[in-house]
Parts: C-alpha cells; structure tokens; sequence
C-alpha cells in the first residue's frame, strides 16, 4: 500500500468512526441509544472487519487482529458461535442434548449444609452425566472431527461450529466438576476430579487450538462463545430456577459479551491510530484518539447499567452464578512432575481491558503463567502487539506542539475512565463478594479458595484490586 494508499485510507476510516460516534451523541433514553449502537455496530461491523484486514500488510497490529478475528472469532468480533443444533456434526449433537438434559438437575432450590447429602448429590449427578457420555458419545468420530479442524479442514468442522463446540465442552466440564449449583464445601475442599474422556480428550484439541494449557474454562470458552448468532444465551446454569436467579445470570453473561462488540470499533481505532502515530501523522491520529476515549463510555455503561442489585440480585449472584465460573482442581503436570492446580474464570482476562492496557503501555495483570493458562494465544499475541507499538510515553501534554499535547491530552483521558471504572468495580466486587453463602468457603473463580474467615478474604482481594489502580497511571 502506497503513503498516498494508506493517506486516503485513514481519512475515509476517520470520517466513518465520526459517522459511527454521531450516532452515540443522540439526546434519547439510555436503553434506545445502547439498542442503536447494537444495530449500528452489526451494520458497521463487516465494513470495520474489512478495513483491518486490509491494513494486515502494512502494521503489525492490524495483521494480528486480522488473524485473531479470522481464527479465534470466525471472521467476526465478538467471536461468532454457531449454535444451531441441526448443524452440527451427527457426533457432536449428543453433547448438546446431554447437557441440556441435565442442566435441570445441576441447581437446587435450597443448598444443603449437610456434607453426606452434598457428596450423595454430587456422586449421583457425575455418575449420570458420565454414564450419558459413556452410551451416547462414539469419541472415535468426535476425535476424527477435531483431527480435521487441526489439519485445517475447515470445510468439514466449520470455525463457528468448532466455536460453540468448544463452549459445549467448557460448560460441561464446569458442571461436572461442581455437580450441584449452589456450589458447596466438600466440592470446594476436591483436589483432583476425574473427567470422563468424553470431557477431557476434546478438551485437549480444543486447547490446543486456542493455546491455553488451563484444565478449566475461560472468558472466551464460558461466556463469550455462550451466546448464538441473534445473541441468545444457550447454556444455562440456573435452568428452572426464579427470575431473579434466571436473569442475573443472564444480565452478568451479557456483560462480557457487550463489552466486546463494543470494543471492535476500539480495536479499529487503536490499530488506527498506531498507524497515523507511525507514519507522524499526528492530526490523524489525535481523531481516532478522542474517538477512543468518546467510545470508552458507551462501553463501560455497559457493566455500570447491570452491575447492580436491580439487574444482578446481590442476593444471589454468589451462590448461583460466580461459583460455577470457578474450578480450583488440579493434577500432577507430566513435564515437572510437580502439582499444577488451576484456577477458573476472571475479569482480567477479559481482551479489551488487557489490549487498552496494552496501548497504554502499561504492564500486565495477569503474570505470564496465568495468561498462558487461561487467555487464547492470538488474544496474547494482539496485546503484545499493541504493547510492541505504544506510543504514549513519546509524548509530552506540555509539548508546544499543539497536536501532540492534545493526543497525550487524551491518552489521560482514557486512563482516567479506567480509573473510575476500576475504583467503580473495587466498590460493587466487595458489595458481591459480602453476601451471605453458608454453604461454602469464601471463594472467587479466578484465585479459588481464599481464607477461612471472610474479611480476611476480602481484604486479600482489596489489596489485588488497589495495586491494579494504582498501575493505571
């Protein structure tokens, strides 16, 4: 691509983000404008897809991306997942049943304080799911399929069939390992669950594909896979319980899907800004700054629009929903023979949060281990990518240029919405995390057991939350 090529290129991207923001900028009802940025954004969506992919020969951001959402997302962001029962491969089919049948009998109305009743549940729920997998899977063919897929016979095992596939499998193994929703202690205290192998070798080709070594699920895996091409939530945890559980549920997986689909124009923006900065157009690429920053309060009304006891009940979002996220079970790792035990799903993997992070330029969350665990290989390499070109600490909001003032201007700006954000979630996590749930141990999904008592186990979480605040700077 010619300088005069990518020039043009730049200019008709930033007048369609414009476009795009104008439509953000409607004085209407809060729920009218998130419902028109949902259509605006499957409008635009292919044409935002488009536009990355054809900068992939010119930056290294736009290449990655462009690989991620053709791999990972099968050629769409967020990830597209077929969940269309009737499409999917005759082996694969009784998965989905299977769950869907047991999927009534995983919730209780009332947890048990007993422990004898609580292991007699959790044996008679796993001996049925393994029996079921036992009579109905033939794994010769499953393992045929994935096989395919890993030789790039996409035609037989298709990306967004292979997607919800993969959420199937996730979801079926968090039901499995905890066998009874409200989670409860003697599932907590387990070290070691033996999966059937109808779980776990799929689970082998699954991770493979996505590079994460976790014998738990993920953000990517359990919830935003979780959802089918009209956005409809398909494996359930509460299946037959009140609204309130029921819509909680639903409310807090949205989040994360939202979340997402709001972020593609970021990432556009973001690749399209390393690229002015690059090329020192420096008025270019202050626009696409202030239409990330713009965009930032769209995206993050999304958590402050649901996070609360209105849309997700305090009462039992502990019990009912974050627990069955968790894993907290390991085994011996065949390498270094030492114990390696797993932890389960976490906002910090969430993509958009790491990759601003990364534009930032600010180090990681995760450490390199967790990431590795639990955060797909392409979403990785997109961070490291956005990591590679930042170019915030080149600038100076005391420049006398002008321009370059403006867009460190900016760059503040976006940092101090995270902040807000950060400091908003440090308040309402410890709102959730304080609820009553006297059937279990205090607990999160993504660092497992923490200490006996609570406040200690609060406190212990405070301090992760108040480091991570004080990085955004």
């Amino acid at each position: 691509m010619s300088d005069l090529d990518l020039l043009t290129h730049l200019a008709l991207a930033g007048t369609f983000v414009i476009l795009t923001l104008s439509l953000w900028k409607i004085r209407t009802p809060k729920a009218v404008i998130f419902g028109n940025i949902k259509y605006k954004m499957q409008y635009s969506k292919h044409r935002m897809i488009e536009d990355i992919k054809s900068l992939s020969d010119y930056h290294e951001t736009a290449a990655v991306l462009t690989e991620l959402i053709h791999k990972d997302g099968a050629g769409s962001w967020p990830p597209r997942a077929n969940h269309t029962h009737s499409t999917w491969p005759k082996a694969l089919q009784p998965y989905k049943e299977i769950y869907l049948q047991l999927a009534p009998l995983l919730p209780r109305p009332v947890p048990s304080l007993d422990d004898d009743v609580n292991r007699a549940q959790i044996s008679k729920f796993r001996s049925l799911f393994g029996k079921l997998l036992c009579e109905r899977i033939d794994l010769v063919q499953v393992k045929q399929l994935l096989a395919a897929a890993d030789a790039g016979q996409w035609d037989v095992f298709p990306r967004d069939t292979y997607n919800a596939f993969y959420c199937c499998i996730a979801s079926s193994r968090h039901a499995y390992r905890w066998a009874t929703i409200p989670v409860v202690k003697v599932a907590q205290l387990e070290n070691v669950v033996s999966l059937p192998a109808e779980l776990d070798e799929p689970w082998a080709y699954l991770q493979n594909h996505f590079g994460c070594v976790s014998s738990s699920g993920n953000n990517t895996s359990n919830l935003l896979l979780n959802f089918d091409v009209n956005g409809k939530h398909i494996f359930l945890i509460n299946t037959g319980m009140s609204h309130s559980i029921t819509s909680s549920e639903e409310a807090f997986s949205q989040i994360f899907y939202d979340v997402e689909m709001l972020g593609l124009p970021i990432y556009h923006d973001m690749v399209l800004a390393t690229i002015a900065f690059t090329r020192g157009d420096k008025t270019t690429c202050l626009k696409h700054m202030a239409h990330i920053a713009a965009q930032l309060r769209p995206l993050l009304s999304s958590y402050y629009d649901r996070m609360h006891d209105q849309k997700i009940a305090r009462s039992v979002w502990l019990s009912r929903v974050q627990g069955f996220f968790a894993w907290g079970i390991g085994h011996v790792d065949k390498t270094s023979g030492e114990w390696a035990k797993f932890d389960g799903l976490s906002g910090n993997q969430v993509m958009l949060f790491q990759a601003l992070d990364a534009f930032l330029g600010l180090e990681p969350y995760l450490s390199s281990r967790d990431q590795e665990r639990n955060v797909p290989i392409r979403q990785r390499a997109l961070c490291k990518a956005f990591k590679k070109h930042s170019f915030r600490a080149l600038l100076d909001e005391t420049s006398k240029d002008e321009t370059e003032a403006q867009i460190a201007r900016e760059f503040s700006e976006i940092l101090k919405r995270l902040r807000v954000f950060r400091t908003a979630h440090r308040t309402r996590a410890k709102a959730y995390l304080s609820q009553p749930a006297p059937e279990r141990l205090p607990m999160t999904a993504g660092k497992s057991l923490l200490k006996s008592d609570t406040n200690e186990s609060l406190q212990f979480l405070d301090e992760f939350m108040v480091r991570r605040l004080a990085q955004t700077v």
